[in-house]
Order: structure tokens, then sequence, then C-alpha cells
């Protein structure tokens, strides 16, 4: 039986709705803040904030677990290795490697959130779109 087994389904199928957050996830991680609708923005906090918690951990099994939950796009920026940071651009002399959302998140977000305990994430409420009058949320990482 699923009694008290709600969950939004933000009116797809399994598959698209696993998509869905999947990219949300993604992008909330790769620019910080995401303008979206309140229901996504309220499916998305909780699988944002389980995913800071396995970064907080930083083992390889908490990565690959990680992985799962969200695409490993490339961005703009470079990852040294040896450091630790994050530059913006490629350097002589140094070891470089491109920085992905992944790495991002094990080295800069995790790192920011290990003394915090939880609620990583926050929502504002935003007007409604003009086009079909559905109201807006902005979602940002604290």
């Amino acid at each position: 039986m699923r009694h008290q087994c709600n969950r939004n389904r933000l009116g797809r199928p399994q598959d698209q709705r696993k998509a869905l957050l999947r990219s949300l996830a993604t992008e909330l991680f790769l620019h910080g803040e995401i303008t979206t609708t309140i229901s996504k923005a309220k499916a998305l906090k909780p699988y944002a904030e389980e995913i800071i918690t396995l970064a907080k951990k930083g083992d390889l099994h908490s990565r690959r677990q990680a992985a799962k939950y969200i695409y490993d796009v490339k961005t703009p920026n470079f990852f040294d290795r040896e450091s630790g940071e994050i530059l913006t651009e490629q350097k002589e002399g140094k070891k470089l490697i491109p920085l992905t959302v992944l790495r991002k998140l094990f080295a800069q977000i995790g790192k920011e959130y290990e003394n915090r305990n939880g609620g990583y994430t926050r929502i504002y409420h935003l007007p409604p779109r003009r086009g079909d009058g559905v109201e807006m949320a902005l979602i940002q990482l604290v």
C-alpha cells in the first residue's frame, strides 16, 4: 500500500519528472539560482538539498550517488587539482582540468555548507508569469 507516500508529481510521468528535476538541479548548481514555477521549486528543494548533503560527505561513494541525480555538464571555468581552486582561464605551468557541475558541487558548494545542518536553498515568490498567470518563484542556494 502507498498510504501517505505523496510526492509532487508535476503532471508528468515518472521518467519525465526525474529528467525535469535532474535538469533543474543541474542548472541550480551551475548558476546558483533559477526562476521557475512555485510547484517545480517546491519539488526541487528536497531534491537539491539531498544532493548537497551527499556533496558534504565528499567521498567516492557520495560522488557516484550524486552523479545519478545531476547532469555532469562542463562549465567555462577550470579546476586546479593541486590547490583545489576554481579559475576562469587557463594558466601556464598549472595542470588544470575543465570544471564540471559535479566537480563544482563537491569542490565549492559542499565546502561552503560543511558547517550547516540543512536549509541550503531558499524560495522567493515572484509575480505571476505574464502569458498564463502561473505563480513564479526564485530558488537559490543560501
